[in-house]
């Protein structure tokens, strides 16, 4: 089918536009280059270059669309605590520009980018789809809006979506054409993998002191090739059950801060540079998924070691040390 990727010039977003492509899908990307890059999009897939919130991009970039998966948005926890108003605009008024004009447009299937933020705190572990759900960063929140307008638009009979709730994606594209490159980068795998490559500054640890075996935040890591994968099989999932289906993409296995420290570690022969800091307001203990939901489509992910992981994200760093290039 011809699948319209918002956000495709990013990280997750241009590896699923691959995925889809690869599959044999007709691809278009629309991204406003905010935070994506030219050299991300896939050879030979368009680009429309625009806001997500204008109604002239958004008529173009859906003539002859069959289903949309939704990735734009803004992403950074602590920014949003910091200065929320973007977020809202973003994630949830443009978001909700879109699916208008789909409606418009008659393009009645969604995938959306979630996260495993619309949980909150967790009162267990793992974390399953019907864990409670009560944000406490205005990402979160955003993010569990838009989700809760997918839902109402099914429960109308007027839209099928599911929602993609991601742990910690990392790792880049197996041929080493896509990569990560977040500017600035606020995740922990690349920056523990620059300040090895002596590229940064020693890295801060937010939190020795935690209820963990070491004292350090435990995260569950997901290789971001393997969220790719899940995208497309998630537009077969669109053809039956609920209007609205959500479901976890993470590895059902949690480490800590210290233990990928130690992988990275482990994988350039470098020590890592860094100091114990202090812990950062809203910080869970520990984000582990259960991803049962997810497997009983027939999702199974291929790279399940963290050094596996690590070693595809410093494939990456080694061979773009400028990431695109210039900013787009």
């Amino acid at each position: 089918m011809r699948v319209l990727v918002t956000g495709g010039a990013g990280y997750i977003g241009s590896h699923a536009a691959r995925e889809l492509k690869d599959a044999g899908h007709d691809v278009v990307v629309l991204d406003d280059l905010s935070a994506g890059h030219r050299g991300a999009v896939p050879t030979g897939i368009p680009l429309v270059v625009g806001d997500l919130g204008d109604l002239g991009t958004l008529r173009r970039a859906l003539s002859g669309v069959e289903a949309v998966l939704h990735f734009a948005g803004l992403l950074s926890v602590g920014q949003s605590v910091a200065d929320p108003i973007p977020y809202y605009r973003t994630n949830v008024a443009k978001g909700v520009a879109l699916l208008g004009a789909m409606a418009e447009a008659g393009v009645g299937k969604l995938v959306f980018s979630s996260t495993c933020a619309v949980y909150g705190m967790p009162v267990r572990i793992p974390l399953d789809e019907d864990h409670p759900q009560d944000p406490i960063s205005p990402y979160g929140a955003t993010k569990r809006a838009f989700e809760r307008a997918l839902s109402d638009l099914g429960a109308a009979g007027r839209l099928r979506a599911v929602s993609l709730r991601y742990f910690n994606a990392s790792g880049c594209h197996p041929d080493g054409s896509l990569g990560e490159d977040h500017r600035p980068e606020e995740h922990l795998i690349p920056l523990a993998l620059d300040a090895a490559l002596g590229r940064r500054p020693p890295l801060s640890i937010h939190g020795t002191d935690y209820d963990t075996p070491d004292g350090t935040c435990i995260r569950d890591y997901i290789h971001v090739q393997d969220l790719a994968r899940a995208h497309v099989l998630s537009l077969r999932a669109l053809e039956g059950g609920e209007p609205f289906q959500a479901f976890n993409l993470g590895s059902e296995s949690g480490h800590s801060v210290r233990e990928v420290l130690q992988s990275v570690e482990r994988v350039t022969g470098k020590p890592v540079p860094a100091r114990a800091g202090p812990r950062r307001p809203g910080d869970p203990s520990r984000l582990v998924s259960s991803a049962a939901r997810i497997r009983a489509l027939g999702f199974r992910p291929a790279h399940v070691e963290l050094d596996g992981i690590v070693e595809t994200a410093l494939r990456w760093r080694v061979d773009h040390p400028q990431g695109y290039g210039a900013a787009a």
